[in-house]
């Protein structure tokens, strides 16, 4: 009887180290329970990257509003937007090199990913997600707002980190030669649907879509465990350089962040399928071109 109750202890323990494991967040990411610890503090600035209607209609208490295709994005060619630009953005928000940045969207997390990569690309080091997209879950854990906060200026100091982007030109002579994955959605890979002129991808591109980093829960999704990320990219190559494009640069800033933490060496190609596929001269595939001509 006392051997049972050992063995069920065992067991117990074994469930318990197991799920601790399966729910470790991944470096860049910041726990709801650290930021709630962490809420009030001087130095930590809240950025809420949601479109400004969804904002006003309710916002963690002193985040600020950076709508992600106003603030990170230029308009039409999607790529990042000026230097002085940013620097401005940072500097009225409160932002400086010692200060902690903690990004949030709707729970896609491509889009604060973006945020993520562009500081990450001008030198700043203390920038992490929240690891739930806002929903039930956020709005049962933290004090809810509609007020607007008043951020005092700081200087926001570029470093730029030109290692972290890929052109049109590294991408074309990669091409059979370095790992290239697209972090888009199965349709626009295989065709089906595009934000260019052309369908497809490009031409020895692995599908990696940015959605597999998350799971989709009733209390709003949330990113996954570094061992389940670990999985899903386990069978690529840590020993050559990888590029990853999507449509716009968002969900391969998402690939980006959690690759780079696992070993792999990335680059993202800004601007991506919109600037490659527009361009009549860069060699794409489409399968769904093939099966209408093979039926």
């Amino acid at each position: 009887m006392c051997d049972m109750k050992k063995l069920i202890l065992l067991f117990y323990i074994v469930g318990l180290l197991f799920a601790s494991q399966n729910t470790h967040l991944p470096p860049s990411v910041k726990s709801v329970e650290w930021l709630k610890q962490h809420l009030n503090d001087e130095n930590i600035v809240i950025i809420d990257v949601r479109n400004e209607k969804a904002y006003n209609k309710g916002h963690i208490k002193n985040a600020i509003n950076m709508p992600v295709m106003k603030d990170f994005f230029t308009p039409k060619t999607l790529k990042m937007p000026k230097l002085s630009f940013l620097q401005k953005l940072f500097s009225n928000a409160g932002i400086d090199r010692d200060t902690n940045v903690v990004v949030y969207d709707n729970g896609q997390f491509c889009w604060a990913a973006r945020a993520y990569w562009v500081l990450k690309v001008l030198g700043h080091k203390h920038v992490w997600l929240l690891e739930y997209g806002y929903g039930k879950y956020i709005k049962n854990h933290f004090p809810i707002s509609t007020k607007k906060p008043k951020p005092k200026h700081k200087n926001f100091v570029l470093q730029i980190n030109n290692n972290m982007i890929a052109t049109k030109l590294d991408v074309l002579i990669s091409i059979g030669k370095k790992p290239i994955l697209d972090g888009r959605t199965k349709d626009m890979y295989m065709g089906k649907t595009s934000i260019a002129k052309r369908y497809g991808h490009i031409p020895t591109a692995q599908l990696f879509s940015g959605s597999n980093n998350y799971q989709i829960t009733d209390k709003g999704n949330r990113i996954k465990s570094l061992n389940e990320l670990k999985d899903i990219y386990a069978k690529l190559p840590k020993d050559k350089e990888i590029i990853i494009y999507c449509q716009d640069g968002a969900d391969a800033a998402l690939d980006y962040m959690f690759m780079t933490e696992l070993g792999y060496r990335v680059k993202v190609y800004d601007s991506s399928w919109l600037e490659w596929a527009n361009d009549e001269h860069t060699p794409i595939e489409n399968p769904s071109a093939k099966t209408q001509k093979e039926k």
